[in-house]
């Protein structure tokens, strides 16, 4: 379709481009023209099993025939339609996603460009519904990149751009078993008991904030890039009654652990909590195309009847989006995808156990669904993790080298490796990047021994 032979991609890319997240001098990234299942293949026909669903997006798997044609034929029908007008597809759009919020319960959608801004406009409704400026948010949360989204972020990305960010955000800290501030000295106790200590810690940061100031607790359901991290049994309860106590929204960012990533359509569903708002982006099209949006109980939409709603962006509602996320619902339902990722939950994380069995660099192994981790620490009994906090390690170089060299892309993040596969991949599929894995670990061991 375009006329650039392979060998030119990367040389082409490096003198034009550029690069988000990275020092522009020092990127070397791997020119890549087709994907399809599991795996992707670079311009030398080197095969990769995509252990991070590129980025942790593609909820699917690469090349699906039907969502890939509701894309081509809503481009020959409509291929734009300004954000003030209406058409099938945005009809349609709206009512696939309202109805599978929890108990359908959140049935007003905005459709946004992706999470970012998703969790952006989700502020704004807040703020504007409640009457109030200030946003909860945890320390070891990721929003997204942009202004808003990032103040709202609790880890270092957002400390690169400090202080020229959104105002009004107070972090609090997260429920992290492993590493957990308040239980050093009493690891073993109930989970119960965690998460009373942690919503404890919550309710304290609201009385001091004041009540009457906070519009909402936004947070992610399970934390991603920063650890995986699941929420101990009755956290989400907890936070849910904390919010109704003193009248302020929950807002469950879904960006990345929801439509089937954890087993659920979205994550909140195992706690059986129904959130203000929730969220999306990535799964919402398994990134077939750009789009996000935020869903929101009724009474939330309705304080905008009556005045005007002041945002939105020129690609808002963009019907080939939408195609695409109609067709990507319709995959997940009729393939059985979420359920199937359930039940590959159950062999990840024995595939983990076994790893963490095996390893004396492991620390710890996490999993929900298809969202599993790896922590890799220099000594058990201390947990110092293999990497500084915020940085890399040449050992965590060394296992990501590796990896990458036999055919494994997985994402490492300081002394982390997170397993975020595509929800179609098959137990057999697993295996061969457990395997590769398993054999990358045996620098990590050497580095401790």
């Amino acid at each position: 379709m375009f006329d650039l032979p392979d060998h030119e991609i990367l040389p082409l890319s490096k003198q034009h481009v550029f690069w988000t997240w990275s020092a522009q001098a020092k990127v070397n990234p791997i020119a890549i023209k087709k994907a399809k299942g599991v795996y992707f293949w670079d311009v030398d026909d080197k095969k990769y099993l995509d252990f991070n669903s590129m980025t942790m997006c593609v909820n699917i798997g690469h090349g699906n025939e039907k969502v890939i044609k509701a894309m081509q034929e809503q481009a020959g029908e409509l291929p734009y339609a300004a954000p003030g007008m209406t058409t099938k597809v945005r009809a349609l759009a709206s009512k696939a996603v309202a109805q599978i919020t929890p108990q359908g319960a959140l049935s007003k959608v905005l459709f946004t460009l992706g999470g970012a801004d998703a969790n952006e406009n989700a502020i704004k409704i807040a703020r504007g519904y409640t009457k109030r400026h200030k946003i909860l948010t945890r320390y070891r949360s990721y929003h997204g990149a942009s202004a808003g989204a990032m103040a709202a972020t609790g880890d270092p990305r957002r400390v690169a751009w400090e202080p020229n960010l959104m105002t009004g955000v107070i972090h609090f800290l997260d429920p992290y078993r492993y590493r957990s501030t308040f239980h050093r000295t009493t690891p073993d106790i109930s989970e119960e008991e965690f998460s009373r200590d942690y919503l404890n810690h919550l309710e304290e940061i609201i009385l001091y904030e004041g009540p009457e100031s906070i519009a909402a607790v936004l947070l992610e359901t399970v934390t991603g890039t920063n650890g995986i991290i699941i929420p101990p049994n009755g956290y989400m309860q907890g936070v849910r009654a904390l919010c109704d106590k003193y009248g302020i929204l929950m807002i469950c960012d879904e960006v990345m652990s929801g439509f089937g990533r954890t087993g659920k359509m979205f994550a909140i569903e195992h706690w059986n909590v129904v959130p203000d708002m929730i969220t999306m982006a990535k799964g919402l099209t398994s990134a077939y195309a750009p789009l996000g949006a935020v869903a929101m109980k009724p009474e939330i939409a309705a304080a905008f009847d009556e005045h005007a709603f002041e945002s939105g962006l020129t690609y808002t509602s963009h019907p080939i989006s939408l195609a695409a996320a109609i067709a990507n619902i319709e995959v997940m339902k009729e393939e059985k995808i979420v359920e199937h990722a359930f039940q590959m939950g159950s062999v990840l994380r024995r595939m983990l156990t076994d790893l963490g069995e095996a390893h004396p660099s492991i620390g710890e192994v996490r999993n929900i669904g298809l969202f599993g981790i790896i922590e890799l620490v220099k000594d058990r009994k201390t947990k110092e993790p293999l990497a500084p906090w915020n940085s890399s390690s040449p050992e965590m170089s060394a296992l990501k080298k590796y990896c990458t060299d036999h055919g494994l892309f997985v994402y490492t993040h300081w002394h982390t490796v997170l397993i975020i596969p595509p929800l179609i991949i098959t137990e057999e599929e697993l295996k061969e990047g457990m395997d590769i894995l398993d054999n990358a670990l045996e620098i990590t061991d050497q580095a401790i021994k």
